[in-house]
């Protein structure tokens, strides 16, 4: 499936989780509903098309240029496991709050694991549900994930996520859409 057709309304919601103040303790916007606070992740059931997402911000990021220490501003910067019915396989994205740099990957190190992540735009995913359920397995027996990017200013990224929770969030996340 082709990177901008995977996940349309995950890209709508990022933005409606974040400005619902969702990650923390606020309530979602009408048509997305936090079902579940799992620890650093937490789970969110949208009904029209029915997703269901188990979503984290990361709990630190570094930002540098010239490999030097920078200050940029960054949108949302969210990783998504994110589950629809009829499908046992959940697609793995990550938003890092800017546009990639064109023909980049982003990187994901969880443990000794390491996969790429295939960028458009502000997104990336995993290339097949292989990956998907191979990163999958890896975030369950995980501590944590970092994720390396470059922005298409230069800027490079280092975005370390807490899997505390997530097997939990993201078993939830599922059972929510098997319905």
């Amino acid at each position: 499936m082709a990177l901008n057709q995977r996940s349309g309304a995950t890209m709508t919601v990022a933005a409606a989780i974040f400005a619902a103040g969702s990650i923390g303790p606020a309530h979602a916007q009408e048509s997305t509903n936090r079902v579940a606070a799992e620890t650093d992740w937490s789970v969110f059931v949208e009904e029209s098309p029915k997703e269901c997402w188990a979503v984290s911000a990361p709990r630190e990021t570094v930002n540098t240029r010239g490999g030097q220490p920078v200050q940029v501003r960054r949108g949302d910067i969210l990783l998504f496991a994110t589950f629809r019915p009829g499908s046992s396989t959940p697609e793995i994205s990550f938003t890092g709050g800017y546009p990639f740099a064109p023909d980049s990957t982003v990187g994901v190190t969880i443990g000794s694991n390491e996969f790429q992540l295939f960028v458009d735009g502000q997104w990336a995913w995993a290339g097949s549900p292989e990956e998907d359920q191979r990163l999958l397995a890896a975030m369950r027996a995980g501590a944590e994930a970092v994720l390396t990017a470059s922005s298409t200013r230069g800027t490079n990224t280092r975005d370390t996520f807490s899997l505390f929770g997530f097997t939990a969030a993201s078993e939830e996340a599922q059972r929510q859409c098997a319905d």
